[in-house]
């Protein structure tokens, strides 16, 4: 086990100029910790991945593992295991074989090597299978048996990269459950890497975004960073559907949101007016907004039906488009003008117009 620590630390590529694939990231991971990486393509996400499994060159800064300095050590040194999107197993050995292949290139006795198949086979439901070849298998059965030729290392730290990217929606959720409640009674450090910010809310002790460029955002629990999101691009990222966000005028107490005039705490006000700002942008989450009179007129472009709920995709007379999360059971139609307000007053984020950043941080709003 072990504590996994970023310092200032970029991959940069030659070039002209020279590329930043990950930028001066420093984080501290801590031992037992599930953390996910997340952001959108070329955020640099996987690079950063790679830099601790030292499959990238580390060319600012340094990384360290368990308290050493691995940024020089080649990556069978620094006692870490990987789970790549590609299964990448054997296609001539049986499942047990694909397991213990790495204990067996170690040089461990073929009994403790069986007996750790064993033991992984358990953990992960395949026991029944462990004489099949991987062609036998399902797609999840595969992503397993990557799982277990991993944990049969006892690493001090899992990476994964994507891993069930190449798996339908259901398997998707079934096996997200699986390597959440696998890493909870391992205990191992695991950095997973994912695009997918709903797998990244639903898996991490905390979550850490990352920008185009490989700039790093925010890092937080994923609770934190719905209902706190430090700036802009954040906000949009995560949540789904995204966050509502909007440039908006300033008035004397609040905001101006589709001609209705809604209110702001006191510290958000006082940020914005120390800033001299007369435009912010509003940020507010589908299901802040309810459908009811009074209200602003919106005139609906498509309902998503969820169910229960459904998600009104509907634009302001200012031509600004919005979602509002609404109950399916409304008979609402493409077309049809409804009216809409703002009813939780206590969960708003304002930004700032230009930087993106969150305004009234400081006073805890």
């Amino acid at each position: 086990m072990a504590d996994v620590v970023y310092e200032n630390a970029s991959r940069i590529y030659p070039g002209n100029p020279p590329v930043k694939a990950v930028n001066r990231v420093s984080l501290n991971i801590a031992d037992g910790e599930f953390l996910v990486l997340v952001g959108p393509s070329g955020s640099g996400k996987s690079t950063a991945l790679r830099m601790l499994a030292g499959l990238e060159a580390v060319d600012e800064g340094r990384i360290l593992i368990g308290g050493r300095d691995v940024t020089n050590v080649p990556p069978k040194n620094r006692d870490i295991a990987m789970v790549f999107q590609s299964y990448a197993l054997y296609p001539h050995m049986s499942v047990a074989d694909n397991m213990g292949f790495a204990l067996k290139l170690k040089g461990v006795p073929k009994d403790e090597i069986a007996k750790k198949v064993k033991e992984a086979a358990g953990l992960l439901d395949l026991g029944k299978y462990l004489e099949r070849k991987p062609k036998a298998l399902s797609g999840g059965q595969r992503q397993r048996v990557a799982m277990g030729r991993a944990i049969v290392r006892e690493p001090s730290v899992f990476l994964m990269d994507e891993p069930l990217s190449n798996l339908d929606a259901k398997l998707r959720v079934e096996t997200r459950a699986n390597i959440a409640e696998l890493q909870a009674r391992l205990g191992t450090t695991t950095v997973y890497v994912t695009h997918d910010q709903v797998e990244a809310m639903t898996m991490g002790h905390r979550v850490a975004v990352l920008q185009a460029g490989g700039f790093l955002q925010q890092v937080d629990t994923p609770r934190a960073l719905y209902d706190r999101p430090a700036n802009v691009m954040v906000a949009g990222f995560i949540g789904s559907p995204s966050m509502n966000l909007v440039k908006v005028g300033v008035t004397e107490t609040g905001v101006k949101f589709g001609g209705e005039d809604v209110p702001l705490k006191p510290g958000v006000l006082n940020d914005i007016k120390s800033k001299n700002l007369t435009e912010v942008t509003f940020g507010v989450r589908p299901e802040a907004l309810t459908l009811a009179d009074p209200g602003m007129p919106v005139t609906i472009d498509l309902v998503e039906e969820l169910g229960a709920d459904a998600f009104v995709h509907a634009h302001t007379p200012d031509g600004d488009r919005v979602v509002i999360r609404a109950d399916a059971r409304m008979n609402l139609h493409q077309g049809a003008t409804v009216k809409a307000h703002v009813s939780d007053l206590d969960n708003l984020h304002v930004f700032h117009p230009e930087t993106g950043e969150r305004l009234g941080a400081a006073e805890g709003h």
